[in-house]
């Protein structure tokens, strides 16, 4: 049977699952079984991707819409709105939930859902296709009958969402299938939020970090484990922030650790207590990553981006990992931050080097949507190209032939470098 409801996106890769349309299935509650998933990737065609949402049919689709991928789904949008008008089109994910209105995709779509939609979408889809169901049934009624319908309640086309409650959410991953369990990133969170604000990330903009429900969390680990889950990336953006948490959740993989299990977090780089060691430290080499954005290691730049950061602890926390411990670092450094020199980031990455971390992530900053780092324009010369994924292409410091050295030098780093290790 055909779906009312299609949930659909176009992932970076194959190997990656869209974590976001499986929280907006799980809380469609009455609607989930009249609802349905459909993941494609940025390498297939519009056009195929097209041909193939339309043979399912659907009364609604929902579409994802993030950096990497609005491009294509902006192709997308147009092509479904030529071939089937009629199909309601409602957009959500971070790309579209900032700068809204201005946006060509946004132009084609019928709605836009900005913000965490997990429950919202839900209730959007039910006064559509309540609507829908209405006209089916009474398009021939006379308004001032007898009985007259009641009136058909009009959506707006940008329908911002409440924060939901997250003990009251329903969690999504009893919808990791089999497939997804062996060949694909199970992306999980214990939290969401961010304390920090750097003004380069969209994080920034997030309320105070929230927790799910420990207990029940790990509830739904232990089932992804027993059916086999050996990789799990936490999506966190402050994995060890909250330490009766973090420990909490250390202990549980260690005291369950198996050959092949591996788990990603991200982490603020100067907070690692003892009890974090203590437990990191038992963990076998290879069953632990560890995502640190350091980003810069100019205090002045740090200051003009919001960022706090204790870089004498930072260190300390990278020499310990790396003298102590088996986990196996990723640590992230930006080019083109506002008053960060040439030279200023050769030093940064020198001493980033010197601290051994196994992988270097060398990005170029990006203008992401909502993000205050756009303050610094005028004064730093800040130009970005207006195109997906907005990257920086010159500044006060940095012109556009350097950046376009630096550029290169960050995908030569990572295929050489970082293959090598440090």
């Amino acid at each position: 049977m055909d779906p009312d409801i299609l949930l659909a996106t176009l992932n970076a890769k194959f190997i990656h699952t869209a974590f976001g349309l499986r929280y907006l299935l799980a809380n469609l509650g009455e609607l989930r079984p009249r609802a349905a998933l459909a993941e494609f990737d940025i390498n297939q065609r519009p056009i195929d991707i097209a041909e193939a949402i339309l043979a399912r049919n659907p009364r609604v689709l929902g579409l994802g819409v993030y950096i990497w991928n609005v491009r294509p789904t902006t192709e997308l949008v147009g092509l479904l709105k030529r071939a089937r008008p009629e199909l309601i089109i409602i957009l959500g994910g971070p790309e579209v939930s900032f700068e809204t209105e201005e946006q060509e995709i946004v132009q084609l779509a019928d709605h836009v859902i900005p913000g965490e939609a997990d429950c919202k979408f839900a209730e959007v889809c039910r006064v559509l296709l309540e609507t829908s169901a209405r006209g089916e049934t009474s398009g021939g009624e006379e308004a001032d009958g007898p009985n007259p319908p009641a009136p058909v309640p009009v959506l707006p086309k940008i329908i911002p969402a409440d924060l939901p409650n997250l003990t009251e959410l329903e969690l999504p991953y009893l919808l990791y299938d089999d497939r997804d369990l062996s060949q694909r990133v199970i992306y999980v969170e214990a939290s969401r939020g961010c304390p920090f604000t750097c003004e380069f990330c969209l994080s920034s903009l997030d309320v105070p970090v929230r927790q799910f429900p420990l207990e029940r969390f790990l509830a739904e680990i232990q089932r992804l484990l027993d059916r086999g889950a050996n990789q799990f990336k936490f999506v966190d953006r402050t994995f060890n922030l909250h330490l009766p948490t973090s420990t909490a959740i250390l202990k549980f993989f260690l005291q369950r650790w198996r050959p092949g299990l591996f788990i990603h977090f991200e982490m603020v780089p100067d907070r690692l207590p003892e009890p974090l060691r203590e437990l990191i430290a038992k963990f076998p080499p290879g069953a632990l990553q560890f995502e640190v954005g350091i980003q810069t290691l100019n205090p002045e730049v740090e200051a003009r981006i919001s960022r706090r950061q204790n870089q004498a602890k930072l260190e300390e926390n990278l020499h310990w990992l790396r003298a102590h411990s088996g986990v196996h670092v990723h640590a992230d450094l930006i080019v083109g931050l506002p008053g960060e020199s040439l030279e200023s980031f050769g030093e940064g990455f020198d001493r980033l080097v010197a601290l051994g971390p196994q992988e270097i992530q060398v990005g170029v900053l990006k203008r992401l949507r909502g993000t205050p780092i756009v303050r610094h324009d005028r004064e730093w010369a800040m130009i970005y190209n207006p195109h997906p994924p907005y990257e920086i292409v010159q500044n006060r410091d940095l012109d556009f032939a350097t950046l376009g050295r630096l550029r290169r030098f960050a995908g030569f780093w990572d295929l050489f470098g970082n293959r090598q290790g440090l």
